[in-house]
């Protein structure tokens, strides 16, 4: 016969993380009395495995205000106890990373001198910065770039800034992060230098995007979008604007905790719960080859004299096939 298993202990550290690190204290309280509240009412008691703890856990700390970052997760590997209370492992990072392409799954020139970009993940420039110099580099001599973040899950502010850097010629603001824990703002600012050649400031730039598009990969489409630098193509993203960090529970058990919130410069708000709203919507499955025919159209308007000859073919072939 099972024994019932007592989740005092990870309810207690995890209310107390919230109640020092999230974003909004009167929320945080809120939240805390779902748990405390369940807790005693013996919501936890059936659960016998940390795995369904965290997926139950979950539910309850998302049904305040819906705040996607906000979890308990399960750990595979046992989580060590360390002096900091956020959790880091570079290796680790480094070597995800390493497996997924750095975020980047897809570069590729498509006929028309259309560049597509696939990005996934986006790591930190201190793990991923070369290969993001990489990729941006071997787009920089389009005639138009599609930016396909339709499974982007998200990432670190400092790469969406790096990515960035690559479309604007002059220094400009991207966006802010307000962290509660150290009542400060970071801000984000586009580089003033970037190795190799930047696609620049004035050629089209197409953003695809999915209902999975989240975080990061949402922050790189507003970011664009509030400042005119791109056209979105797609649907309405997933909604989180809370960055934070990770924390340990207990040996199988982390929590993701989000201790900051976004602040737009041009908007003053940010996408949290609403998601990022595209210039043109249409279903994910449509998104890019809606986007492609656009740039496509593009193209066609450089005209055909010269070199561009080949270029304006390739264009209209490819236009004619997606019909």
């Amino acid at each position: 016969m099972d024994t019932e298993r007592d989740w005092s202990p990870e309810i207690g550290v995890l209310v107390g993380q919230l109640t020092d690190r999230y974003v909004f204290p009167d929320v945080a309280e809120r939240i805390c009395q779902v748990l405390t509240r369940r807790l005693a009412e013996g919501a936890y008691r059936g659960v016998s495995d940390d795995e369904g703890f965290a997926r139950v856990v979950t539910e309850d700390l998302q049904s305040v205000n819906g705040d996607k970052h906000l979890r308990l997760l399960h750990s595979v590997a046992e989580i060590p106890e360390q002096d900091a209370p956020e959790l880091h492992d570079m290796a680790a990072q480094r070597r995800e990373a390493a497996l997924a392409g750095h975020g980047f799954a897809r570069v590729e020139r498509l006929p028309g001198n259309v560049a597509l970009l696939d990005v996934r993940r986006l790591f930190s420039p201190s793990v991923s910065g070369p290969a993001a110099v990489a990729a941006m580099n071997l787009v920089a001599d389009a005639d138009v770039l599609l930016v396909d973040l339709r499974r982007n899950s998200g990432g670190d502010p400092d790469m969406v800034a790096l990515l960035c850097s690559y479309l604007f010629d002059e220094e400009t603001h991207l966006n802010d992060l307000y962290f509660r824990p150290s009542d400060s703002t970071k801000q984000f600012w586009t580089l003033p230098y970037v190795p190799g050649a930047r696609f620049g400031g004035d050629k089209p730039v197409y953003v695809v995007t999915s209902s999975s598009t989240f975080s990061g990969g949402e922050e790189l489409s507003y970011n664009l979008r509030e400042l005119g630098r791109a056209t979105l193509v797609g649907e309405v993203t997933r909604g989180g604007a809370h960055p934070g960090g990770r924390y340990r529970v207990a040996a199988h058990l982390k929590s993701a905790v989000p201790s900051g919130r976004a602040i737009n410069p041009v908007s003053g708000t940010n996408w949290e719960a609403v998601g990022v709203r595209p210039h043109v919507e249409v279903p994910a499955e449509r998104a890019l080859d809606t986007a492609y025919g656009l740039a496509l159209r593009d193209v066609l308007g450089l005209g055909a004299e010269g070199e561009r000859r080949v270029v304006a073919e390739e264009a209209r072939l490819a236009l004619k096939e997606l019909g």
